[in-house]
């Protein structure tokens, strides 16, 4: 199993990327919101991957976060939702933003993502809303169960105002999970989170 790639970033593509490590170009499969964060080709980076094996086939796909790549693993788990189907609702919302859907029974939202029709959305919301509250960005303050009420709309709020602002989304809700962390169960407002976002992301 590979866990991660350390290395160069060679190639980016509108789907995936090629990562040199070890003298060995990897071909990474990535989703819309991975891509935005990568640095520029040439650069070095580190890339949490996910290998997905079948019995004509293995393929390796590429994550930004933690958050996405165990987002990605639950999504895979539902019947009808092989990998290409999981990249593309990952590019098609964010990690938060998913989480609120899939927790909130949103089937209107889970439908719009591409290749996901009425049913396949219902059936995501069955296998996965009672079990998304794990998920590392519940943990960092995105969830009701992990925070004491807070729900994950308030960090994808202060993520679109901060994108309103210039700010890349991927990169403003990367920093509001960290910024939940320092409440430490405490429930800040929206306000609170664009206000920190601010600071960090303007340090």
């Amino acid at each position: 199993m590979i866990a991660y790639l350390k290395g160069v970033l060679a190639v980016k593509q509108t789907n995936f990327v090629i990562v040199e490590a070890g003298g060995v170009g990897y071909q990474v499969g990535v989703s819309s919101q991975t891509l935005a964060e990568l640095p520029a080709a040439g650069t070095e980076l580190r890339l949490e991957t996910y290998h997905h094996r079948t019995e004509a086939d293995e393929k390796l796909f590429g994550f930004a976060t933690s958050s996405e790549k165990y987002l990605f693993e639950k999504l895979i788990t539902v019947k009808g939702v092989g990998p290409k189907v999981a990249l593309g609702v990952l590019s098609g919302m964010s990690s938060s933003h998913l989480i609120d859907a899939i927790s909130s029974h949103n089937i209107q939202a889970l439908s719009a993502a591409p290749g996901i029709g009425k049913k396949t959305a219902e059936r995501i919301v069955l296998e996965l809303a009672d079990k998304i509250s794990d998920s590392p960005e519940a943990a960092a303050g995105g969830s009701s169960a992990a925070s004491g009420g807070r729900a994950p709309a308030a960090i994808s709020e202060a993520a679109s105002a901060l994108e309103a602002l210039g700010y890349k989304r991927a990169a403003a809700e990367k920093v509001l999970q960290q910024v939940a962390r320092d409440f430490k169960g405490q429930k800040p407002d929206v306000q609170e989170l664009i206000k920190a976002g601010l600071r960090h992301l303007s340090s």
